[in-house]
């Protein structure tokens, strides 16, 4: 995809009704010139006004160095964006019928035709919003006072930053950047869930418990599931060589094993076998659905859920050493084999108190198609959208799990990992949702700062309000939620 933003135009007054069309422009760039810290791109950077970026260096040990980066001006203010069906976009005939209620209540709407853009497996679309009014950043409260307005005519709306909505911008932008180059650097890289799967931890809290040196959040994890079980994270995870969370098949990850890491498609395989037959495990460390077996690992850090199927406890040599109804804990040293409906059904028959029951567990590379050893120092998180591949934008929000509006066009706090062609690791946290401050970044927008950074494959991790990166003790960006919010799971740069 090449390298694009989107110009607001708006069309209000006597042409209230008529469609302004945001309409997409080449970013500029300017020739190589000195950058002002050694190790960052010698090129302008890619988002706003061409130019180097301001920045300071320092380092954190052989072979990590830590960059802040800020660059562009505040130039965005607010508008008022009415909702229909709980969104700010919709089709062209909502947004004419919400338009003509906005007139009618004595007010001037401006519908605006978009193009959430295409990216590698999702095509483009084309929507409608509709606004009204423009303020300035220091104005914020008089686009709350027609919001209130709009309400009382029955019209749904929300006060809109316009810098976070994906057309064309000047910024600014406060990043922070971390690079390890595993020529020099003597630690390692490793995943952590925190205490238990289940529970939501801070990065910070995660990074402390491992004495890491750098640490970020990780991949997106289950906030529909039960509520004490919204720690669990959406795609594969591996600690120390542990299976924790199965794949979605097909879906991209980071694969850290030592001081390397590596980005691709994965998938895995965990089957049970009893008695000579084999049944396949659906799910690690999640609630069940009808008729699957799950199963629940001594870190899964709660009770397993309750619900009519049936339980079968194994110690650490496949053995049966309990049969169970659901609702109790996973002691350590054992793993629990939940069955529902035809699940719970082949338990009873093969898997009774003093048989044995042998799990075997794969990952495995869909780019290499082979088998990922899962030893001590092997770490995967994979709750990720890809970015980049061999260098050049390839979004998979589709294959990902996020081909929308919201994710691909809107902008937000991000939180990226890249690796380059010579190995390098690169940790990048985006801050966004902080009007005058930062306006985070698209996917698109995601991508070109990878590939500025030298990414030669890079993923997006979780975002928002999770977006987070410690230096030693301390959070060193601002999450967008005014604290730092608890995650599934974080990446760790160990210094040993």
């Amino acid at each position: 995809m090449g390298e694009i933003a989107m110009k607001r135009r708006l069309i209000a007054g006597a042409a209230a009704l008529a469609v302004g069309m945001p309409t997409l422009v080449g970013l500029t760039t300017s020739s190589a010139v000195a950058a002002p810290v050694t190790g960052l791109p010698t090129t302008a950077f890619p988002l706003g006004q061409a130019g180097v970026p301001k920045s300071a260096h320092k380092s954190l040990g052989p072979g990590i160095d830590y960059f802040t980066v800020k660059h562009g001006t505040s130039k965005d203010g607010y508008t008022v964006s009415v909702i229909a069906g709980g969104k700010d976009f919709m089709t062209e005939a909502t947004a004419q019928t919400q338009a003509v209620a906005v007139q009618d209540a004595g007010m001037t709407p401006v519908i605006v035709k978009f193009t959430r853009p295409a990216v590698a497996d999702f095509p483009a679309a084309d929507f409608w919003s509709v606004h009204v009014g423009s303020w300035s950043l220091k104005d914020k409260d008089e686009a709350a006072k027609v919001v209130k307005e709009l309400k009382k005519a029955g019209i749904s709306s929300k006060v809109d930053y316009t810098g976070d909505d994906g057309f064309q911008t000047s910024g600014p932008w406060s990043m922070r950047v971390v690079t390890i180059d595993p020529r020099t650097f003597r630690g390692s890289f490793r995943s952590s869930l925190g205490v238990s799967v289940a529970k939501r931890e801070t990065v910070s809290s995660m990074a402390k418990a491992a004495g890491a040196t750098v640490a970020v959040n990780g991949g997106f994890f289950d906030i529909h599931t039960l509520k004490n079980l919204r720690g669990d994270p959406t795609g594969l995870s591996v600690v120390n060589g542990k299976l924790l969370s199965e794949a979605v098949a097909g879906r991209i990850g980071i694969v850290l094993k030592g001081r390397t890491a590596r980005i691709t498609e994965l998938s895995s395989s965990v089957v049970a076998n009893a008695g000579g037959t084999k049944a396949v495990v659906a799910g690690v460390n999640r609630v069940a659905k009808p008729d699957e077996l799950v199963m629940y690992t001594e870190e899964f850090g709660a009770k397993t859920p309750k619900d009519d199927g049936t339980e079968v406890v194994l110690d650490a040599s496949g053995k049966v050493i309990a049969v169970r109804s659901p609702g109790a804990a996973v002691t350590r040293g054992t793993r629990v084999l939940h069955g529902v409906g035809a699940a719970a059904d082949w338990l009873w028959e093969y898997a009774e108190e003093g048989a044995t029951v042998q799990v075997t567990t794969t990952v495995t590379d869909l780019r290499t198609k082979r088998t990922i050893p899962l030893t001590p120092e092997t770490s995967v998180i994979a709750g990720a959208i890809g970015l980049v591949r061999g260098g050049q934008t390839a979004i998979t929000a589709n294959r990902d799990g996020m081909a929308n509006v919201n994710m691909i066009l809107r902008r937000h706090p991000r939180t990226l990992a890249g690796v380059t062609a010579s190995g390098k690791l690169i940790l990048a946290v985006v801050d966004g949702r902080d009007p005058g401050n930062s306006v985070g970044a698209s996917f698109i927008e995601a991508a070109q700062i990878m590939r500025w950074l030298g990414a030669r494959d890079a993923i997006n991790l979780d975002g928002g309000g999770s977006s987070a990166m410690v230096i030693g003790k301390k959070v060193v960006n601002r999450p967008s939620d005014g604290v730092e919010r608890g995650v599934g799971d974080a990446l760790l740069v160990l210094p040993e």
